[in-house]
């Protein structure tokens, strides 16, 4: 999109309610940094309900929100724009950023550790007192939106000393701890996102503890409450719930047959 393009805004904004169950204060914190417009950083393992949240305070803020899915292979020009050559020319297309920046968005870069430090870097003068983003090829200094906010969030369980994010950027951010619900309240955002019956949720939920007992152990991560959801959706449709654990909350997150044996073992005990 070019920089002096009309941006159509409504196509960032969420419009229907997205479910979100709070766990703690955590509503009423993220309010109050982005009163002050203060970069948040929400960290947790993945699949506990960071991105949802997100979509639901961009809800209920009203607001914009650009999400960028961060990998290895993005360069510092996917966040901020291009030259692009197209048959009028040479023009310029802003990046997802960059956009956020102009119309006053939410901009949430998903998994930020996945992207290389060099293009994490382009983000800290949006984060400080200045909230500035130099376009250096273009020649433009971009100031941003009084509503802009930038949300980065990562899972600290993955990460290592060659990939974790430098001082100079955490500092940069407030930060929100996620992690899994208590049972009885999984329980509940289990039955409500598949339309199943709360005491098959509550068993596939007690199936994930188990399985989330032995991360570290065998396992790198847990079962999220996302494959959770993915399970008890299969059941919905009427797939045996045994068959919908293995192929949800088992294949998924190991390829160890001694590990998938112990959790085949623990649906047949949780699940009959």
């Amino acid at each position: 999109m070019a920089d002096d393009a009309h941006i159509d805004i409504s196509q960032y904004m969420i419009e229907e309610e997205p479910f979100y169950q709070p766990t703690g204060d955590e509503v009423a914190l993220y309010e109050a940094a982005y009163a002050r417009r203060l970069p948040v950083m929400l960290k947790g393992p993945t699949g506990c309900g960071k991105s949802r949240f997100v979509e639901y305070m961009a809800w209920k803020l009203k607001k914009p929100l650009i999400t960028v899915a961060c990998n290895e292979d993005m360069t510092a020009a996917d966040l901020v724009g291009r030259f692009l050559l197209d048959a009028e020319g040479t023009r310029w297309a802003d990046g997802p950023l960059t956009i956020a920046a102009r119309i006053g968005a939410i901009c949430y870069l998903d998994e930020v550790v996945e992207a290389r430090q060099d293009t994490t870097v382009v983000i800290h003068p949006l984060t400080d007192h200045r909230r500035t983003l130099p376009l250096d090829k273009k020649g433009e200094l971009v100031k941003a939106h009084p509503d802009f906010q930038l949300v980065i969030s990562y899972n600290p369980g993955y990460q290592s000393l060659m990939k974790d994010l430098k001082q100079s950027t955490k500092q940069r951010f407030t930060a929100l701890d996620f992690d899994y619900p208590e049972p009885e309240v999984e329980t509940g955002i289990v039955a409500r996102e598949a339309g199943i019956d709360t005491e098959t949720a509550a068993k596939l939920v007690e199936l994930a503890g188990r399985a989330r007992a032995l991360k570290g152990h065998g396992l790198d991560e847990g079962i999220s409450t996302r494959l959770i959801v993915y399970a008890a959706q299969l059941i919905a449709t009427g797939v045996e719930p045994k068959a919908a654990a293995a192929m949800a909350m088992v294949r998924p997150i190991t390829d160890d047959a001694d590990i998938r044996d112990t959790l085949m073992h623990a649906i047949d005990m949780v699940l009959g």
